[in-house]
């Protein structure tokens, strides 16, 4: 049976996806052969021989070290989109705290103790704040959360400007036809009065707000961050809160450098933490799993390539391995000199990793898997029956 290791809490509408027959889910395996994890860090983890897969429930990965798993073999798989109604919805929450003190006239008038509705009248006017209606949103970021973010400003009668570079042909679809594309993020900086963030953390866009970029922005500008905490440079973004270039900045992921300070609402990491959303993203990771130990597909992997072959029956071979030349010949030659005929091949490439998928009447004996991986290149193989 395929042992799975739960590292959280994970919602039982996905845990119901595994056949007990198949499965033993559990948090106490030592060397199980996938994960499923929400939060925790996986970082100073030791990785057992068996570990083939770890499922994110969650779209952000980076609690689990991607690119060690990748040269280990280890498929990372998240679960984008599935969040990203409750994420939206946020968002929404976000701009209307981002235009008025809204947590500030809460904290105050909790205060009031006499007289309230008269001290009320006397003293909202600190308070108060801007309408949405009119006002130019620019979203960076627009795949499954800022597209429906974008889209969401758009019924609320905001002018949106999007920037992606990277933006899918499906995802262009999904997006209202009033939505102004810009081709740079230079061109939402210096045009927009309120900006939400929609990118992954990675090294391109770590610190992507900061000094240089706030003082392209418009005096007043209102920056929203559901995204993570590395792409604003908190120190950079107090100074332009202090000289007043920036408004306000909410984000869902408070640190030391931006709790307690004036004009940054700090919202305690609630963009997923809906029930719909852990469900949906518990049942994804689930059959994300199932699909690649049961049938070699990968499907939302964060360091494998998407492939997916129907498997009906047969013998499978699921090969991970570097992208580099003469793979496919290196794999087929060592099969044929067991005289395994190939039925059926699918080959995909993401980056410098690879994966091949191998169909066959005939079952690979151990002599033949042993020399596919003691070829250069050849991460891992894994027999599916």
């Amino acid at each position: 049976m395929a042992q799975i290791k739960l590292l959280n809490k994970i919602a039982p509408v996905g845990i119901n996806n595994f056949d007990r027959d198949a499965y033993e889910v559990s948090t106490d395996f030592d060397n199980p052969d996938a994960i499923m994890v929400r939060s925790a860090s996986m970082h100073e983890m030791e990785f057992g021989d068996n570990l083939k897969a770890i499922a994110r429930c969650g779209a952000g990965v980076n609690n689990i070290p991607v690119e060690e798993c990748a040269k280990k073999g280890i498929v990372v798989f998240n679960t984008p989109g599935a969040n990203a109604n409750g994420v939206k919805e946020l968002a929404i929450a976000a701009l209307l705290l981002a235009s008025r003190d809204i947590v500030g006239g809460i904290a105050w008038a909790n205060t009031l103790e006499t007289d309230v509705a008269k001290s009320v009248e006397k003293g909202k006017s600190a308070y108060a704040g801007c309408e949405l209606q009119g006002k130019t949103l620019g979203v960076i970021g627009l795949g499954a959360i800022g597209g429906m973010v974008a889209n969401a400003a758009c019924s609320l009668g905001m002018n949106v400007i999007g920037c992606d570079p990277y933006i899918t042909v499906e995802g262009a679809w999904h997006l209202s036809r009033s939505i102004k594309k810009a081709s740079t993020y230079d061109e939402i900086f210096k045009e927009c009065d309120y900006i939400s963030l929609h990118v992954p953390a990675t090294k391109e866009t770590k610190n992507m707000i900061n000094t240089g970029s706030i003082a392209m922005m418009k005096q007043g500008v209102r920056i929203i961050n559901l995204s993570r905490a590395d792409l604003v440079c908190a120190a950079d973004l107090k100074a332009a809160l202090a000289d007043g270039h920036v408004a306000s900045y909410v984000t869902d992921f408070p640190t030391e450098d931006t709790v307690r300070t004036p004009g940054i609402v700090t919202i305690p990491h609630l963009g997923a933490s809906t029930k719909e959303s852990e469900d949906n993203c518990a049942v994804m990771a689930a059959r994300e799993l199932i699909d690649f130990l049961e049938n070699g597909n990968i499907r939302n992997s964060v360091n494998f390539p998407a492939v997916n072959l129907p498997h009906t029956e047969g013998h499978r071979l699921v090969i991970l391995h570097m992208n580099i030349p003469n793979m496919i010949s290196t794999i087929t030659s060592a099969l044929s000199a067991q005289g395994i005929n190939i039925d059926n091949m699918a080959n995909r490439s993401k980056g410098e990793f690879a994966c091949t998928l191998v169909d066959s009447s005939s079952e690979a004996d151990e002599a033949t898997i042993e020399k596919i991986k003691s070829c250069e290149g050849i991460i891992r193989v894994i027999k599916i029956d």
